[in-house]
């Protein structure tokens, strides 16, 4: 599972650095995805350091 965790760590950086220079380069519609892209980003290597930080925290 810890590759689990890492990987969601990983591909969150990689969309992070993916979307911010795209939401400024993009034109209307597409730059809110870019954006959108970021805070999945985010949310995604957010939730992968707590895992790896502290494994069993989602079980009772």
């Amino acid at each position: 599972m810890l590759m689990l965790h890492s990987a969601l760590i990983v591909v969150g950086l990689i969309a992070m650095g993916w979307g911010f220079p795209a939401a400024h380069r993009l034109k209307r519609p597409f730059d809110i995805v870019a954006a959108l892209v970021v805070l999945a980003g985010l949310c995604s290597a957010l939730l992968g350091a707590l895992l790896v930080t502290v494994p069993g925290f989602f079980q009772g």
